[in-house]
């Protein structure tokens, strides 16, 4: 039998990367798909989570693993492994392991019990790292997990910050919490509608008052904040699910101005494919894939307008009825997107009778394969609430964008959407309300002015469109080889097996 013996070069283990992302799908759901992006370079994978957010992604994760079975480059990809769990008992029913469970009608004291379990969650991170046999050579965990900076640091591992946002909306939230801005207001001013200035960005960059997190209003969410971005600036460096051609300036002002570290990597549900495979939970939606293809099918090229506000997103009766008016008048064909009520008492007169004929509507209850969607060509619009997943999904698909915010970064991201790329038209929101609350109405004819100037046929209109498909080109080339996400993969994996190197050096000094 051959031996080894200690002068022999050792093979080099892969690099370990533990993910432990925020229980929700705007972040879990990218975080997967980032996971799978450093498989495919040879990086041995794990995602941190409990048994319902694992439900939701293994789907997509058996996906990315088949894809990746011969690898890529000269490394061979390793499959993603996820590692299950229990959710803390803080007294949530069974299940409710997702905040897409924690709705209007349980109240905020469930939501301050979700919240809790995010903190109890440090003891089994900490047995993981502990119990890692070869060592993990990073974590990549959400911002929202504070505590995660330290107990990374405890075992002499770094820490990889991941929120999901846009580097332009951490550079926003930056400005507020550095400046203020609202300091030098009234607590009792009467205009909430009044705009003000995010100072220090490359653009001209303005809010509403009411957009704005007010310290003296919403102090304990003012602390969380500054608590975060205190225990990011402490980390390794940031991971975003964006590209540098993308926001280039921000990229910039993030590094040299804010003096942070970042590394762009996406967008990631376009290298893996794997996002409407992962929303599903595992459930079977052949029948809805299939029927709302279809309907595409026979719509002309850029003809529809496609309405989805996310899974977290609820709207009240009265602008539902709104949006459906607002879509007749229009029209234009629309495939819209619904969640949160079964009922169709709230269907304006008339509309029942739009879809029934199946010839300018068709309606989705709950789940829709968005990603195919928005890549048909029949797609002409996106009405959207900004959700960044979402964004970065109508930009790679090539289609322009009605942003219709709904609270936190949608407001920073219709900024970029609109003011900054210039491939989107503002509906007008105005008030910036928690996932869970009610918000103003916005009557029909606005909706309808809004679809109807971003896909009518105008300068502007046109300027969108071939803004979006320049950006569509340049998202699909940052990921190939060569390209500026791609690049960004391989320096932080040399960086972080450069680190690895210099620890099994001073290592051996100590010992000797």
């Amino acid at each position: 039998m051959a031996t080894t013996t200690r002068d022999e070069p050792q093979p080099q283990q892969p690099l370990h990367i533990l993910f432990l992302p925020y229980f929700a799908p705007g972040h879990l759901i990218p975080a997967a798909d980032m996971a799978a992006l450093f498989a495919a370079r040879g990086v041995r994978c794990t995602i941190l989570t409990t048994p319902v957010n694992a439900d939701i992604i293994r789907p997509a994760v058996h996906r990315a693993n088949n894809a990746n079975l011969h690898g890529s480059d000269s490394s061979p990809a390793i499959p993603i492994d996820i590692s299950v769990v229990p959710f803390p008992d803080v007294g949530l029913p069974p299940g409710f392991e997702n905040v897409r469970y924690i709705t209007q009608s349980h109240g905020p004291e469930y939501y301050g019990k979700f919240l809790h379990a995010g903190l109890l969650l440090r003891e089994p991170f900490d047995r993981f790292l502990a119990d890692s046999h070869p060592g993990v050579d990073a974590v990549v965990t959400d911002s929202f997990f504070t505590w995660s900076q330290d107990a990374a640091a405890v075992h002499g591992v770094p820490r990889l910050v991941f929120l999901g946002i846009s580097v332009f909306a951490q550079c926003c939230s930056e400005s507020t919490l550095r400046n203020n801005p609202l300091e030098g207001f009234p607590d009792d001013d009467e205009d909430p509608d009044a705009f003000v200035l995010l100072p220090g960005l490359p653009h001209r960059v303005e809010l509403r008052r009411r957009q704005i997190l007010d310290p003296r209003k919403r102090p304990l969410e003012w602390q969380f904040y500054e608590s975060a971005s205190a225990a990011d600036r402490r980390s390794f460096g940031e991971v975003f699910n964006s590209f540098h051609e993308l926001e280039p300036d921000y990229v910039e002002h993030f590094h040299a101005t804010l003096g942070r570290r970042a590394w762009l990597v996406g967008p990631v549900a376009l290298a893996t494919d794997s996002r409407d495979v992962a929303a599903t939970g595992g459930i079977s939606t052949d029948g809805v894939t299939d029927s709302c293809l279809r309907w595409l099918d026979a719509k002309p090229a850029g003809s529809v307008v496609y309405v989805s506000f996310g899974t977290l997103t609820t709207f009240s009766l009265a602008e539902l009825v709104e949006i459906a008016r607002g879509l007749d008048l229009s029209g234009k064909n629309f495939l819209w997107v619904i969640s949160g009520t079964e009922s169709s008492e709230w269907m304006p007169q008339g509309f029942a009778e739009l879809l029934a004929c199946g010839d300018r509507g068709f309606v989705i209850r709950g789940w829709a394969p968005q990603t195919l969607i928005l890549k048909h060509l029949a797609l002409g619009g996106f009405v959207t609430h900004c959700g960044w997943n979402s964004v970065l999904e109508a930009v790679s698909a090539g289609v322009p964008m009605v942003t219709w915010p709904r609270y936190g970064d949608q407001f920073h991201n219709e900024k970029l959407v609109v003011e900054v790329l210039k491939v989107g038209v503002s509906v007008g929101a105005k008030d910036s309300a928690g996932a869970i609350d009610t918000h103003e109405v916005i009557g029909g004819e606005v909706i309808s002015a809004s679809i109807k100037r971003l896909m009518d046929d105008s300068e502007e209109s046109n300027a969108m469109r071939k803004k979006i498909q320049e950006l569509r080109t340049m998202a699909t080339k940052a990921l190939e080889k060569g390209g500026s996400s791609y690049n960004d993969v391989g320096r932080l994996m040399d960086e972080l097996m450069a680190r690895r190197s210099c620890n099994s050096v001073e290592e051996n000094v100590r010992a000797s």
